[in-house]
């Protein structure tokens, strides 16, 4: 009778011991997308997208049932020149047929690949259009930051986009259709 209850008290120590996943919200200020592509091989132009919010729920025991939820606007739309900014956002491009003023994406699986890294897999829908994407992600680092005080969570991640699977393809191929993309975000205790 008395070792049932102690495995079970000890069953129960061990089970509140294990961390439980927690729900992070990324921080806006520090989060970014940046785009490059190819203009008719004279150069690699670059853009990016800002004002992301959004939730990543990050269980450290178990990195593989985390999950992402990430949404930013079109109009946050940024290439360091206005004119191409405007023809971006006209209905050559993500003013067109599709056309939603934000861009979503939500995880749906994740596949630890090291220590630090994982494919992250997920429904991106940009432009009106949903597909399944994979997110290289690599934690950079994790722990306290030291202006706030709280825990904090950084991360990178790439992928390759084929324009012309959501529909802003135009120019397609003297202005590439890949379009490499690279995230970086940073994540605090969601409050």
């Amino acid at each position: 009778m008395k070792t049932t209850a102690l495995t079970a008290a000890l069953a129960l120590t061990a089970g509140a011991a294990m961390a439980a996943p927690e729900t992070y919200q990324l921080d806006t200020s520090h989060s970014q997308i940046v785009f490059t592509y190819d203009h008719l091989g004279f150069s690699t132009t670059t853009g990016m997208f800002g004002d992301i919010t959004g939730t990543i729920t990050f269980d450290a025991e178990d990195p593989a049932a985390s999950s992402v939820e990430a949404t930013f606007p079109v109009a946050s739309l940024m290439t360091g020149f206005a004119g191409r900014d405007q023809h971006f956002l006209s209905d050559d491009f993500f003013g067109g047929e599709g056309a939603a003023p934000e861009v979503t994406f939500t995880s749906t699986s994740i596949e630890v690949t090291g220590d630090d890294t994982a494919l992250i897999t997920g429904d991106l829908t940009l432009n009106g259009v949903t597909r399944e994407v994979v997110l290289d992600t690599t934690l950079n680092q994790q722990g306290t930051h030291p202006m706030e005080n709280k825990p904090w969570l950084g991360f990178d991640a790439t992928t390759t986009l084929v324009r012309s699977e959501f529909n802003l393809g135009m120019f397609a191929p003297a202005v590439s259709d890949e379009v490499e993309v690279m995230i970086s975000v940073e994540a605090m205790p969601q409050e």
